[in-house]
């Protein structure tokens, strides 16, 4: 599988990919016009990744704001790496947030209560 990198634009996150150190990196607002196409990528590279096996993933996120639809999508995200989790792998996610963005933390909270993997609420003042 190949390492991608999205930049990004006002509308869209920073999207990275290291497939050798086992890393996913997100950063910035998610507004896009269709979250879904924007997510494909992130969806496909995850699937490749933990279809390898016996690798550790690690997502890190620095996201800013959600809109409903990518809210959404990082859900399905989280489903995947509760799936792998459940199956034996390890994934891990940690999210920083500014403490000055208290909606962000709340929200990171919220998706926390649904996974059993590590997630991490990083306050990074």
């Amino acid at each position: 599988m190949n390492d991608f990198s999205i930049p990004s634009s006002q509308s869209t996150p920073e999207v990275r990919s290291d497939w050798a150190a086992g890393q996913l990196f997100m950063a910035g607002d998610s507004y896009p016009e269709n979250s879904f196409d924007m997510f494909q990528q992130v969806f496909d590279w995850i699937e490749g990744y933990l279809a390898e096996g016996g690798k550790p993933l690690s997502l890190e996120l620095r996201l800013l704001y959600l809109n409903t639809s990518s809210v959404k999508a990082m859900m399905d995200v989280f489903d995947l790496l509760e799936a792998a989790h459940q199956d034996g792998a390890q994934v891990q996610v940690n999210w920083y947030y500014d403490p000055q963005n208290e909606r962000v933390a709340e929200l990171a909270e919220e998706f926390k209560e649904d996974c059993t993997f590590t997630f991490n609420i990083i306050n990074h003042s």
